[in-house]
């Protein structure tokens, strides 16, 4: 069985708003589940395709910066 995890995400958030992806964001941090990094990750990856390059090294720095902790 094949699971297209990007497509059930896109799937899932069609037409969502700003607030909703607040929630679906905030939830998943406080509630620690792994079943929903994958889909975290599908929105991270929409987020970097469609962010500029100064807020990409944002990004990257943060991360960064978080990792040397």
């Amino acid at each position: 069985m094949s699971l297209d995890i990007r497509h059930a995400v896109f799937g899932n958030i069609k037409g969502n708003t700003t607030d909703q992806f607040q929630e679906i964001i905030e939830d998943a941090i406080a509630n620690g589940e792994e079943k929903m990094l994958p889909g975290l990750g599908v929105l991270f990856e929409v987020i970097w395709q469609n962010t500029d390059n100064n807020s990409k090294n944002t990004m990257l720095e943060t991360l960064s910066k978080a990792s040397s902790k």
